[in-house]
């Protein structure tokens, strides 16, 4: 293996740092991005609970808010549950851009992986390709040894930029749908908190109405 690298030529060596940092990055994606620590079971319809039926402290929605990326965005709803329902839903889009850049966290860095690594290769290949004709141009066609050298070090740099990139393009798609997936999700609890916020709201009011009668 390290001779493989070796005779890669210099090129080798940014793919390899590129190939280290892309591991590291899906390593920490996929222990980041598990569903249960984004979208906790039961935490939706758990607040949704509290909205209806009691008053809420501000250190039991801070709690809330440290939860999840869905307990920040419930949170955000929380805060101004008191307003009109334009207000929260405005409160709840403006958190949840934050949420999204988090989850998003180091994607676009893959994505430059992905993109950057495949063009290393090729650059490897120019190389090797002078040191090829160079070799020609001092020993003629006759050299065998230096013409392997000048086509191992192109075909050797352009399978390690490709090896790099095409699991990192993998799985920078598929971070990126898992991602768009729990935005949905998100979404669709959030419309859910301010439904039964507005719910709340009115029974209230009712209640209020109903007392002064």
């Amino acid at each position: 293996m390290l001779e493989l690298v070796i005779a890669g030529g210099w090129v080798m060596v940014p793919i390899l740092l590129l190939a280290i940092a892309s591991l590291g990055i899906c390593i920490e994606r996929l222990w980041t991005l598990r569903r249960r620590e984004v979208l906790p079971v039961g935490l939706g319809e758990e607040v949704r609970q509290w909205a209806r039926g009691r008053q809420l402290d501000p250190k039991h929605i801070e709690v809330l808010r440290a939860n999840s990326a869905l307990g920040a965005l419930l949170a955000a709803a929380l805060d101004v549950r008191h307003r009109s329902r334009e207000l929260i839903k405005e409160r709840v889009e403006d958190v949840g851009r934050h949420v999204l850049h988090d989850l998003e966290r180091f994607l676009p860095t893959l994505g430059t992986i992905a993109a950057v690594s495949p063009l290393l290769g090729l650059l490897g290949t120019v190389f090797g390709m002078i040191t090829m004709f160079l070799g020609i141009l001092d020993a003629g066609v006759g050299d065998a040894n230096r013409l392997a050298g000048g086509i191992g070090q192109a075909l050797i740099s352009t399978a390690a930029g490709l090896l790099v990139a095409i699991p990192s393009l993998v799985m920078h798609r598929y971070f990126r749908a898992r991602v768009a997936g729990f935005v949905v999700d998100m979404e669709k609890e959030a419309i859910a908190l301010v439904d039964a916020i507005d719910e709340h709201a009115v029974a209230g009011r009712a209640k209020g109405k109903g007392a002064q009668a």
